[in-house]
């Protein structure tokens, strides 16, 4: 398991500051041992590393998460994601958690994003930020870099 000073140690190295970082968490690491999880993820809080609770949606305990844990993201699942333009109970489930999440002061982030349909749906209710092949297919590191490197692609006054 990862502790608080490996991190602060490889924020360090890499000159990152703890904003620059956000770790992903699954329902697999809290269910291991979820005293061991809590008191792991409030040590890295007070670091001020963001914390996302990934595939949201897809396990059993994702509620009390939002109670229990030091998490500032929600990552929805997929499963409830693409489906959405279709299935009224899909969109419902995204547009409910969206609310919840914005309730609870935390940042939505929609996975699986595979067209423009499903863009314009999740920003009617409010997702906050988006992944999936609408936007790029996965990319490896070194792809990212040269992605990175093509015009148009960084902010102005960057690299």
């Amino acid at each position: 398991m990862l502790s608080s000073p490996r991190i602060a140690d490889a924020l360090d190295r890499h000159h990152l500051t703890s904003a620059d970082l956000t770790v992903e968490i699954t329902e697999e690491f809290v269910l291991g041992n979820r005293e061991r999880a809590g008191a792991v993820l409030d040590e890295i809080s007070v670091l001020g590393v963001r914390i996302a609770i990934d595939d949201f949606g897809s396990g059993y305990s994702a509620l009390s998460y939002l109670r229990e844990l030091p998490v500032d993201e929600v990552k929805l699942d997929r499963s409830f994601v693409a489906p959405m333009t279709q299935d009224a109970d899909a969109a419902a489930i995204v547009s409910a958690v969206i609310d919840l999440s914005h309730t609870l002061g935390l940042t939505t982030v929609a996975e699986g994003v595979e067209t423009a349909d499903t863009v314009a749906a999740l920003q009617a209710c409010g997702c906050d930020a988006a992944q999936g092949n609408y936007y790029s297919p996965p990319v490896s590191a070194t792809e990212l870099l040269e992605l990175l490197r093509q015009p148009g692609h960084l902010p102005a006054g960057t690299g």
